[in-house]
């Protein structure tokens, strides 16, 4: 049986045409989202019983890679939508029915910052919001939004209560004029309001519990998988994403340069000084490609041991997570100022890959401050305090 990253490899000149075209609809095509279904590509890390392959998260992170190597668009939308079936895993049965009960190829957006409002009312809530970035949710019929939980009048509770909220597609609406953007065009990241929805309780996750992991203990599951920390499991599709279209900007420079003459009339192949950058670029991101894989593979064997993983190892691995991320980028940027003018050509795939890639750090989880910080001072044995164990 093939794996999906050979059913998306073998796809790969489709993909790279739907790419462009992606980018001028503002949103994946139909065809670029239907090879990811037919791939599995979104049920990698779903549960079996409902036609998931509940596969290690390093082979969810390298078929995303080579996605985004193909088609940033694409990657980005199978990294970040492909972990959402990770967390429905232990949310409430009953809505885990409701979403793959008669489809498994059901797919859920999200995002999950916390600017929706859930208030209480008779047999459940109320909840009413906007939110932006929801990669891929024209070819999602459920959504996870992040809010706060608030009295009856809507005044969030002091302290704050995060939850995650899974709604169907009837109950939101999608703002399609809202994502007009220099990066990443083609995932159609658009803005999500919901007005005023009943939700019941079953519904509702409460977001301080998935992100410490005692939602799925509580759950029930046991699977190395769903028993990974999210500081680990949600970036992964997001940060491999990234790296995936360093590596197809990498890949599409070489092609053009292979044959291309310099300003001062020299062969690139014969220029030492770009052949030497282009050398650090493929070092840097090749590195940026091990680091985030062995990252990803030496917290799932502490929790594959039976484990619970050390918030010094969660720091480490997301300090990795980031700069593996910024690394990638950085080499991006080596390789496209050494490509000449006609690089910056729109009918030229190089200028889309390197503002995808940039358009990928300005996801939240590529924020380094917080996380550097945070990792520097538990290397120095102080234990990091309030937002600082945020996404840890």
């Amino acid at each position: 049986m093939s794996t999906v990253r050979e059913l998306i490899t073998a796809d790969a000149d489709k993909l790279r045409a739907l790419d462009e075209q992606a980018e001028q609809l503002g949103r994946l095509p139909d065809e670029a989202a239907g090879l990811l279904r037919t791939s599995g590509a979104i049920r990698m890390l779903q549960p079996a019983e409902y036609g998931g392959a509940e596969a290690h998260f390093a082979e969810f992170a390298e078929s995303v890679m080579e996605t985004a190597r193909l088609s940033g668009a694409t990657g980005w939308v199978q990294g970040i939508v492909g972990v959402h079936p990770w967390q429905l895993a232990f949310a409430d049965r009953r809505v885990q029915e409701e979403v793959w009960g008669e489809d498994q190829d059901t797919w859920l957006a999200s995002p999950y910052m916390p600017v929706g409002i859930l208030k209480p009312v008779d047999g459940g809530w109320r909840f009413s919001g906007r939110w932006q970035f929801s990669s891929g949710t024209d070819h999602c019929q459920w959504i996870f939004l992040g809010g706060l939980r608030a009295d009856r009048d809507g005044v969030p509770l002091n302290p704050p209560q995060q939850v995650h909220v899974v709604l169907p597609r009837s109950d939101y609406e999608i703002v399609e004029d809202s994502w007009n953007v220099v990066g990443l065009k083609g995932t159609g990241s658009k803005d999500i309001i919901v007005r005023d929805a009943f939700v019941p309780d079953y519904r509702v996750m409460d977001g301080d519990k998935v992100l410490d992991g005692r939602a799925v203990r509580e759950f029930g599951r046991d699977e190395t998988l769903y028993r990974m920390p999210w500081s680990c499991a949600f970036p992964a599709g997001i940060s491999s994403a990234i790296i995936g279209i360093a590596e197809g900007a990498l890949e599409t420079a070489l092609g053009y340069q292979r044959d291309r003459i310099n300003a001062q009339g020299t062969k690139v192949r014969e220029d030492p000084y770009t052949l030497s950058a282009i050398g650090e670029a493929v070092s840097e991101i090749r590195a940026a490609r091990g680091e985030l894989l062995g990252n990803i593979n030496r917290i799932w064997d502490i929790v594959d041991s039976g484990k619970d993983v050390p918030f010094e190892v969660r720091a480490l691995g997301r300090l990795t997570q980031v700069r593996c991320a910024w690394r990638a980028v950085r080499a991006v940027d080596e390789i496209f100022a050494r490509s000449g003018g006609n690089a910056l050509r729109m009918d030229k795939p190089l200028q889309r890959y390197w503002r995808d890639a940039h358009a990928g750090l300005n996801h939240a989880i590529n924020i380094p401050g917080p996380a550097y910080h945070a990792a520097a001072l538990t290397a120095m044995g102080v234990e990091p305090q309030g937002p600082l164990r945020a996404l840890i």
